[in-house]
């Protein structure tokens, strides 16, 4: 035996790091292929080679190669000449082991390969699940330009909608006077907005499936915008209602299409970003509402502040769409993933396209009820907006009956809301990453319901306006975190599921107003709250469904 055939052998069987990754030792089957010699040869394979020739030669991972006759997957040719062999080298103990492993009769030897081949088989199996693991448990901590730019686009998305939101809810009484509209019919034009949202967000995930997400947000971001210019062109009630449903249409399209888009950007990211994205929501409303303040101080006609605001926001929205995530998000390295990581090694032979999974390609249903999961997760986010709308709602009017604050004071209470709301999403990501949804769900539910029983038993106006500002901080992650949780469900598309809690949500938004006034004009405005309060515990017992 000689030395180069005894070294090969006395490394049989160490793992699939030593399989084909150096030239062969000349002897065996003669001189072999190219591909043996890089490596990835048809001969690199579990252990022993079958090779061609009558002589031992070193294997590509474990064992060593016999037979005579035929050809070499790596490429020798039948009948070849032998290649001049060395001379013989000094024995040695793993020379002779390789002789007697040869000699044993082949199905112990092949038992035997089996063996040893699967011990470095299940560490490797091992060591890819740790470093899988790894990956999930520990982020990476700076993303490459491509996750990084799509965030941004989405944070801008995020930001527009919200804007439009603030602009419009500024102008709400230019409308009223503009139609003399007493408050009942106002209310029942502004319930037209919101029908018009929960009836449209099912299609959401229709548009995506049929255009891809990028050109869905592109174009029902421009709906949005256009429909924020009909309402102040409306001459009578009924124009009015029908172009607040319309609007509302484009509002409920483009926010569960950028909430989609926020969750395969967090999945990219591998850690919690929903909570800055909707922050910077709640920025853009008060942006919006900023803005439209003072263009109704100056005076400044709803048509014409409308007309030349929707254009701006619709072109910086579809501009930003394009840098969205396309039909597949962007891991943190850049690549798609779903694509496999590169192959130190070209393949000896081209691997197949892979078949497109059953029922893949079907769109998903018009319409269809939420499951289990969806529907536990929106009721979560049922609670949380119930109270978000009656505090926005009625904060104002709360102060001014029961605190006898004066009305500049008064409406400070929405305006700490509002605030403390928007700085605790923008710092809410690095709460969950540190607490998880659960806990911080939780922790939230717990601050929140705090605030609301000091609101119930608050006779002063300082009192009252914190009690508001700690409602905002408790519940300002779980509406982020419940369209993260459907986004990452498995009982339903994202799109729908998204769709599902959205619908929900808007719901809650559109009785909670109501829902207040009615007990308050059966019991006291204190006493709704307390029902408010009561629902604000109820994150704390169901904060366990974010675990999907």
């Amino acid at each position: 035996m000689r030395a180069g055939d005894e070294k090969s052998q006395a490394r049989a069987g160490t793992g699939a790091a030593d399989a084909g990754t150096g030239p062969k030792t000349a002897g065996g089957s003669g001189t072999g292929s190219s591909r043996d010699e890089a490596g990835s040869g048809t001969e690199v394979g579990s252990g022993s080679g079958i090779g061609s020739g009558t002589g031992a030669g070193a294997g590509s991972g474990a064992g060593a190669e016999t037979g005579s006759g035929g050809s070499s997957p790596g490429g020798a040719v039948d009948g070849a000449p032998e290649a001049p062999r060395p001379g013989p080298g000094p024995r040695h103990p793993a020379g002779r082991a390789a002789e007697e492993e040869q000699a044993r009769p082949e199905g112990d030897r092949t038992e035997g390969n089996r063996t040893e081949q699967a011990r470095p088989e299940k560490a490797r199996t091992e060591r890819a699940e740790d470093a899988a693991t790894a990956l999930v448990r520990t982020p990476p901590s700076r993303p490459v330009r491509p996750a990084r730019v799509a965030r941004v686009a989405v944070s801008v998305v995020f930001a527009v909608h919200g804007t439009a939101s603030g602009t419009f809810a500024t102008r709400i009484p230019w409308l009223r006077e503009h139609l003399d509209l007493g408050p009942g019919w106002l209310g029942l034009a502004l319930v037209f907005m919101t029908a018009g949202a929960t009836a449209a967000m099912p299609l959401s995930a229709r548009l995506a499936h049929r255009y891809g997400p990028r050109r869905a947000l592109a174009s029902v971001s421009l709906a949005c915008c256009a429909g924020l210019v009909l309402p102040p062109l409306a001459p009578a009630l009924g124009w009015l209602c029908l172009s607040l449903f319309l609007y509302g249409c484009g509002l409920g399209l483009m926010d569960v299409a950028m909430n989609a888009q926020g969750v395969r950007v967090e999945e990219a990211y591998g850690r919690s970003v929903m909570s800055g994205l909707h922050g910077l929501w709640s920025v853009g409303t008060l942006v919006g509402g900023a803005g439209g303040a003072v263009a109704a101080h100056a005076g400044l006609d709803a048509r014409l502040h409308l007309a030349l605001t929707a254009p701006l926001l619709a072109a910086v929205a579809v501009l930003a769409a394009r840098w969205t995530p396309g039909d597949e998000p962007a891991s943190a390295d850049g690549r798609p993933t779903s694509a496999p990581a590169p192959a130190p090694a070209p393949a000896p032979a081209p691997a197949p396209a892979p078949a497109p999974a059953e029922g893949e390609a079907e769109a998903p249903p018009r319409f269809a009820l939420p499951t289990r999961g969806v529907l536990a997760i929106g009721l979560l986010g049922f609670c949380a907006v119930f109270a978000e709308g009656a505090s926005m709602d009625w904060s104002g009017i709360y102060l001014a009956d029961v605190t006898g604050a004066e009305p500049g004071l008064a409406a400070s209470a929405y305006t700490a809301f509002a605030c403390t709301m928007a700085l605790a999403r923008l710092s809410g990501d690095a709460v969950v990453r540190r607490l998880g949804p659960v806990t911080t769900v939780r922790a939230g539910g717990v601050l929140a319901s705090l605030g609301a029983a000091l609101v119930v038993v608050a006779h002063t106006p300082p009192a009252a306006v914190a009690g508001f500002a700690l409602i905002g901080i408790g519940i300002a992650v779980v509406v982020p975190l419940c369209f993260a949780a459907a986004g990452r469900t498995t009982a339903a598309a994202p799109g729908q599921a998204i769709a599902g809690v959205a619908t929900l949500a808007y719901a809650s938004g559109l009785a909670a107003p109501a829902i207040v006034g009615w007990i308050a004009e059966t019991t006291t405005l204190s006493f709704s709250f307390g029902v408010v309060t009561a629902l604000l515990l109820g994150l704390v017992a169901t904060a366990h469904v974010l675990r999907t």
